[in-house]
């Protein structure tokens, strides 16, 4: 998974790297440390100079069944038989709703 430092994000989204924090804080965005050890957000959820639509949704669902931002990631993704392919290819391919509706049962 190709992951894009702050700065990468921020022009991206083309806001203040600041912004980009505020995304991490709020759930608009997940952070995850790289095999360095340095954050970075998934590449796959900018789209278009954009937050891939519904995805801050998503990532509240899952927060509020007790996951993780590593199993957060690891389950946007993982390939799903069921949509096909992962949450996240789902989300950016506007099947939103597909998504939530899993991530709302993930957790029970």
């Amino acid at each position: 998974m190709d992951l894009l430092t702050f700065p990468a994000v921020a022009e991206a989204l083309h806001i203040p790297v600041t912004r980009v924090h505020q995304y991490v804080r709020d759930g608009h965005l997940i952070a995850v440390r790289d095999a360095n050890g340095s954050r970075g957000v998934p590449a796959l959820m900018i789209d278009d100079g954009d937050v891939v639509k519904s995805l801050p949704s998503v990532i509240t669902q899952l927060r509020d069944a007790r996951f993780g931002d590593d199993e957060i990631v690891d389950w946007l993704f993982r390939e799903d038989d069921s949509l096909p392919g992962s949450p996240i290819a789902a989300l950016r391919a506007n099947r939103g709703s597909e998504v939530k509706r899993r991530a709302q049962v993930a957790g029970y």
